[in-house]
């Protein structure tokens, strides 16, 4: 691929809460033609997320939570989310079972990573890592709701998979990576 691209020049846009670069470059089409192309990309860092889930009572754990970019394009309430956060200097793993316990308050045994796709490559260079564990309410170690000192003002959630899965359809869960996992972990269930 190396062949392909030719980078002509990369200006800085913003470099404040993630880097936000325009790049002009060259690219060699399949036809064998260069391109000229302009490109934005947004760099805030990889992440991970993670949906617990509860064999037993077939129940999953979820946030509520503010989101500005969802509230400025129209969505005016909070959403309802699968733990995440920015890997920052850990390991995926290492980063999921840290916001599992500041975010849900629960501490996570066996997590499962799933796959870690790029959640938006068209302008995003984030990847995501997914993960899936096995919780039972004697995992529970506080009442969770994220660091206030990082901005976080988060509601625990937990409810029932199926309630879960109808809330795909019926719009109330409405973010992808929490979607992906619902419906991964509908598919593929963990045994207790």
């Amino acid at each position: 691929m190396e062949d392909r691209i030719r980078i002509r020049s990369e200006e800085v846009l913003s470099d404040d809460w993630a880097v936000l670069k325009k790049t002009v470059l060259d690219y060699r089409r399949r036809d064998g033609q260069w391109e000229t192309q302009i490109r934005q990309t947004y760099d805030r860092g990889d992440g991970a997320v993670i949906l617990p889930y509860d064999p037993e009572r077939s129940t999953v754990l979820l946030v509520r939570q503010f989101r500005y970019a969802a509230y400025v394009t129209g969505h005016r309430e909070p959403l309802i989310e699968a733990c995440a956060g920015l890997l920052d200097e850990h390991d995926p793993e290492t980063c999921i079972r840290k916001e599992a316990e500041e975010e849900l308050g629960y501490r996570m045994k066996d997590v499962e990573r799933l796959f870690s796709p790029f959640m938006s490559p068209g302008s995003v260079t984030e990847r995501l890592w997914f993960f899936v564990a096995r919780y039972s309410p004697t995992d529970r170690i506080s009442d969770g709701g994220g660091a206030p000192d990082e901005g976080e003002d988060i509601e625990v959630l937990e409810m029932p998979l199926d309630e879960a899965l109808a809330g795909i359809y019926d719009g109330s869960i409405i973010d992808a990576k929490t979607i992906i996992l619902i419906q991964h972990l509908k598919l593929n269930p963990i045994r207790v």
